[in-house]
């Protein structure tokens, strides 16, 4: 890479009986001419693809798809940084007191291990998975980016947008048509499960993508902490999203139930507008993250308030086939 002198290119070849060195351009310019003989000590054999898998029970069957890849090595954000956020989003899932979903972690090689997951797994992954990211590039402080499903109106593409347009609003949308990770298949005809991607600087945008510059000198331990924390707060909106019915016709009187204020001014109104929009929209078609943007509250405002709703018994929550009961 004559632009970039000292970078080692991370190039691969497939399916094919090649083989090759990757060196520095700078390195390259001190290699003497004339003809180089090189001894390979490796062999092509059949062999068998492993990958790690960690299935975190919950109280439902419904399950949440956490997926990265373990391929490139010697890459930092294109590679590692995926499997430590992920690691530590375990740990911190693990040591939940209780889970409403079941949380499926897989740790396989790109494309050709997520096609071989698919095939094992195509029957169970159909039927309970709801939601799910690919945890890759996550490592670096220079951007935000978010990368569809292929049909980009899935529960993980709502929660990605919601989670960053309230953390970083500068964050940048990618196209499904700009893929290049496990998404291809995850979401590929026929398969089509919920799956999205949130990331620091997205695959092929940064100059140090698949070079030897992509080290852990580009990598911090703030962008990684940073990344765990988005992470963290869109598998809360995942467990506490609910569809909620109100059991009332009309509006409630809340003022018996202390949800309202017994005296009425112009301060008070404010105090309870978000209690009484999400009363207005609870019809059990919408569940509480399609409502706080409607009304433009905070997810966890409207949480709360739907436990109060609920405990009062104004609220019942409802599965989306019975939206129309």
């Amino acid at each position: 890479m004559e632009e970039m002198p000292d970078a080692i290119p991370y190039v691969t070849s497939y399916y094919r009986k090649r083989w090759g060195f990757c060196l520095s351009d700078r390195q390259r310019k001190t290699l003497k001419p004339g003809n180089y003989r090189a001894y390979i000590d490796s062999e092509l054999k059949p062999g068998f693809l492993t990958y790690g898998e960690l299935v975190i029970p919950g109280e439902e069957k419904e399950e949440v798809l956490l997926s990265t890849y373990i391929c490139h090595p010697s890459l930092a954000n294109d590679n590692l940084s995926g499997p430590v956020v992920l690691t530590f989003l375990s740990e911190w899932l693990l040591s939940l007191p209780k889970r409403k979903y079941t949380y499926r972690v897989v740790f396989i090689p790109e494309t050709i291990g997520a096609i071989g997951y698919i095939h094992k797994n195509l029957e169970q992954l159909k039927r309970r998975v709801i939601a799910g990211f690919i945890f890759t590039c996550l490592g670096d402080d220079r951007a935000w980016s978010y990368l569809p499903s292929r049909n980009g109106n899935t529960l993980s593409d709502r929660v990605a947008k919601y989670v960053l347009e309230r953390e970083v609003p500068s964050y940048t949308a990618y196209s499904f048509l700009e893929r290049g990770s496990d998404e291809r298949q995850y979401c590929s005809p026929g398969i089509d499960l919920p799956i999205a991607s949130i990331m620091r600087s997205k695959y092929g945008t940064y100059p140090e993508y698949h070079t030897s510059l992509d080290n852990l000198d580009f990598v911090t331990a703030e962008a990684l902490d940073e990344s765990l924390g988005i992470y963290k707060k869109a598998i809360r909106i995942i467990e506490r999203n609910e569809r909620y019915k109100v059991t009332c016709l009309c509006e409630p009187q809340l003022g018996k139930r202390g949800l309202y204020p017994t005296i009425s001014s112009k301060q008070t109104m404010g105090s309870t507008r978000d209690l009484m929009n999400l009363i207005a929209y609870a019809d059990g078609t919408r569940d509480l993250l399609d409502i706080c943007q409607i009304i433009d509250a905070d997810f966890d405002i409207c949480v709360d308030s739907a436990d109060r709703l609920r405990d009062a018994g104004l609220f019942k929550p409802c599965k989306a086939r019975e939206e129309n009961n």
